[in-house]
């Protein structure tokens, strides 16, 4: 699968742009802050229907402006798709396949798989526990249809549920004959969504801790430690003790929402003791782990797109992940760089087609 070109419209920093991309590398480059961050942000757009960096579609069309589109042409299998990304302020976003539009976003969600490494990644590790279910969510959502649908319907039925407690808690009273269709489905999806990520943890674990002794020279073990009440043997009777304590905070406080997968290096959690160069190599590891797993189960190699990559590892990560590339392990890539003159310095022995764009302004040149 290769990104054929991109047209955009309005979006963030750009007024008009209409790039044709390398089947291979392509490299934009350009001062910080000139757009070379938005347009890989745009091709994300085409692949999941959102942006990776904002996800309120609003805050990303062009100041004072009411609308945006992006439009892109992907060969896929050798099958030609146009994708269309049309948002006008106060309307419902729009997304069209060859001239057909879709009934929900959902739909395309595993078509076009494509995998972000950006700078501010290191959140996987640094902050709480909703940014690490987010990343496997939405890894397992384009992997797993059934998966998707029952996290929507979990999203759904959490929402209802912290609603109705909200009410009995405003009214001083708990009612458990109205709560208990939505405590039932809850805790069923809880089961089968914590079983789902339990099980796909065994297939990716060992790609991440391949990928971590590459990248890092096989110097420490890591670790994947997932954390859920939900695969517990009384889970549900548990879940229903908890209804006072639910009553008093005036939400559920117990399933998948409150999962957490635990990064682990040496058997301790590298969010307290992995140095910060052990911790980049571990989310560029996570990444690439996540772009294999996409290879193996889709049959197709996702779009890989590097933000800024280079200015965060030392010269030792970056001949290893460089490696990599040399060995065509990857399909497309796409590459922001504020040097110019390092990345050609380090994209001239690859044996690719390497394209290099210069970004000024919102405005996209062919460098090459």
């Amino acid at each position: 699968m290769h990104l054929k070109n991109i047209r955009l419209h309005q979006f963030k920093n750009y007024n008009k742009a209409s790039v044709h991309f390398s089947e291979e590398i392509n490299c934009f480059v350009g001062i910080n802050g000139s757009g070379k961050t938005n347009l890989l942000d745009a091709i994300h757009y085409l692949c999941l229907t959102k942006s990776a960096l904002n996800p309120v579609d609003n805050l990303n069309i062009k100041h004072q402006k009411d609308f945006f589109t992006v439009f892109g042409d992907f060969d896929l299998h050798g099958k030609e798709i146009e994708i269309k990304c049309i948002f006008e302020s106060g309307k419902k976003k729009q997304l069209i396949q060859n001239g057909k539009a879709y009934d929900k976003m959902s739909e395309h969600i595993g078509l076009l798989p494509v995998v972000m490494i950006a700078p501010d990644d290191t959140s996987l590790i640094k902050d709480g526990s909703e940014e690490r279910r987010k990343f496997f969510d939405n890894m397992l959502c384009q992997l797993n249809r059934k998966y998707l649908e029952d996290l929507i319907r979990y999203t759904h039925f959490l929402k209802q549920r912290n609603a109705l407690i909200k009410q009995f808690a405003e009214k001083g009273r708990w009612n458990a004959e109205l709560i208990e269709p939505y405590t039932r489905e809850i805790m069923q999806l809880s089961k089968s969504i914590a079983r789902m990520r339990h099980d796909f943890l065994k297939e990716y674990e060992p790609l991440l801790i391949e990928y971590y002794k590459t990248i890092s020279g096989d110097q420490e073990k890591i670790s994947i430690q997932y954390e859920t009440q939900c695969l517990e043997d009384g889970f549900e009777s548990t879940f229903k003790a908890n209804e006072q304590k639910d009553f008093i905070l005036r939400r559920s406080t117990m399933g998948i929402h409150k999962d957490d997968f635990v990064f682990q290096i040496s058997e301790y959690p590298i969010k307290k003791f992995g140095s910060q160069g052990q911790q980049k190599s571990f989310v560029i590891a996570l990444k690439l782990a996540q772009f294999m797993v996409f290879f193996k189960h889709l049959n197709t190699k996702p779009i890989l797109l590097l933000d800024d990559i280079f200015d965060k590892l030392d010269d030792n990560r970056i001949e290893r992940l460089m490696k990599l590339v040399a060995d065509h392990e990857f399909g497309q890539l796409f590459i922001s760089d504020a040097r110019p003159e390092r990345s050609q310095g380090i994209l001239a022995s690859m044996d690719a087609d390497c394209r290099f764009f210069l970004i000024e302004e919102g405005e996209v040149t062919d460098w090459s």
